[in-house]
């Protein structure tokens, strides 16, 4: 079919948090076979991995009714680059070759993982959760919006996270092709180059929206940093400038890391709020026609967040330099599937997208590729994306399309509300840690600064907004934003 990214003059990503593609899409087809027969890897119902006592946990799906059906798995599986070992492998050190049995560690990883949180923080675990929860993964009703849209445009299910870890290194490869070697979450700020410097190089432009607070990614990259504050908004700016037809050659969407309006579906947040994002971005690309036709949406995950998963990561994976990163790990491998749907109105309904046997599958670099696909100007950042591969294939429609898949589905809603109102979570303390290293003069002319006592998400929202707010007033002051 003919390939028609040439067409797209918007690519729009929505990154959500720490679901794997089991976990939210594996039973998408398990009732109806795809269209025209294609290949679709999802489960059968068949699957399980034996628990702590040596019995059974096999997967079960998640339905509108089951107990706490929004929260589940009920508490914050392990993610980083043990526990995720320990997930595929039995053991937190990974073999040295591919084992002929993988993926079978879930149900134990997270028996350990309730084990320390109910000791260390109990308040953040829904009451009666249970190591079997990990093997729980959405049935399309329960998730009627995402579902939606993987049927009605192109479901990737073999896209994987870049690396077998946790969020801030899958997110520096889906914006720079590389973490620099780090492999967990303590070094969060990365001195290379990234996408949206490569875009200025190129004289293209972009933008990067918060949900209801400045972008976390701000502060990744030394060229986000110190871009002008032209790049950056709001999700309401996002619906502003979306409907005025006024989005940028490339977008970048953070949802709501904490509190009463989280929405990035971070276990143990509420999964309905994410589906409500979802549909808001949705109707945000397609609320002006025109530039509608010329859209790429891109819905994804940056890590599987230790929900069960039974495709086993390649270790076919191009490494972005020669170097050996934390954990002794050579970057040779893939991270878990996670779910990735792409919308367009150049898109088949029913598509089942993926690259042939034997190539190089899909992974977070691939969005980097399609860009500089799209743009040939735009320089490729490290080998990883240099090796990736594009998801233009994906868009076969040279007529767009003007039905709406999302036509008269309703997004649900978790009753009863949160269970953690004001819960500070790890990325808000994390955005707070990495605004409180920022340049801000005090009143003596220093710039010394130790961040404040803060406990709950309102503490960390208004220090985080303050200080934002008073680093780019001062660069403001001295005409660099």
């Amino acid at each position: 079919m003919p390939n028609q990214l040439g067409a797209i003059e918007h690519v729009v990503v929505l990154m959500l948090e720490n679901r794997s593609f089991d976990h939210m899409l594996g039973y998408l087809y398990a009732d109806t076979p795809p269209r025209d027969g294609q290949p679709f890897d999802g489960l059968s119902g068949s699957e399980y991995n034996m628990d702590a006592n040596g019995n059974e946990a096999p997967v079960f799906r998640i339905r509108p009714d089951t107990p706490h059906a929004y929260y589940m798995p009920g508490a914050d599986p392990g993610e980083g680059y043990k526990a995720t070992n320990s997930q595929l492998f039995g053991s937190i050190n990974a073999p040295s070759e591919p084992p002929q049995a993988a993926n079978t560690g879930f149900a134990k990883d997270f028996a350990y993982t309730l084990g320390w949180e109910s000791r260390e923080r109990p308040d953040e675990i829904i009451p009666g959760a249970q190591a079997n929860w990990i093997m729980g993964c959405y049935s399309p009703e329960t998730l009627p919006i995402l579902s939606a849209l993987a049927r009605g445009y192109a479901v990737c299910d073999q896209w994987f996270g870049s690396v077998p870890t946790e969020t801030m290194p899958n997110r520096a490869f889906a914006l720079a092709a590389t973490s620099q070697g780090h492999m967990d979450d303590h070094s969060h700020s990365f001195t290379c180059p990234s996408i949206f410097g490569r875009m200025s190089d190129a004289g293209l432009d972009w933008r990067i929206y918060g949900y209801n607070a400045p972008p976390l990614t701000r502060h990744n990259f030394p060229d986000t940093t110190d871009a002008d504050e032209s790049h950056f908004g709001l999700f309401s700016n996002f619906v502003d400038d979306a409907r005025a037809g006024k989005l940028p050659a490339f977008t970048f969407l953070e949802p709501c890391w904490s509190g009463p309006e989280q929405n990035d579906q971070h276990p143990v947040s509420d999964v309905s709020a994410g589906e409500r994002l979802i549909r808001d971005v949705y109707y945000a690309v397609r609320s002006n026609a025109d530039a509608w036709d010329q859209t790429l949406l891109i819905i994804t995950y940056d890590e599987h967040g230790g929900c069960y998963d039974h495709v086993a990561p390649p270790w076919t994976a191009c490494a972005p330099d020669a170097s050996i990163g934390e954990f002794g790990f050579a970057f040779n491998r893939f991270g878990p599937r996670v779910p990735t749907v792409l919308v367009s109105p150049r898109i088949q309904a029913g598509t089942v997208f993926r690259l042939p046997a034997g190539d190089t599958p899909l992974d977070h670099t691939s969005t980097l590729k399609t860009l500089q696909t799209r743009w040939p100007q735009i320089k490729p950042l490290t080998a990883r994306d240099a090796a990736a591969r594009d998801i233009g294939g994906a868009l076969t429609l040279a007529a767009p399309r003007a039905d709406d898949p999302l036509l008269g589905v309703a997004a649900p809603t978790s009753p009863g509300g949160s269970p953690f109102p004001d819960r500070a979570t790890h990325l808000q303390r994390l955005q707070a840690s990495m605004l409180s290293r920022q340049p801000v003069a005090d009143d003596n002319g220093g710039s010394h600064h130790a961040m404040p006592q803060l406990d709950t998400s309102s503490d960390y929202h208004r220090y985080i907004w303050r200080r934002y707010q008073q680093w780019s007033g001062q660069r403001r002051d001295r005409g660099r934003g």
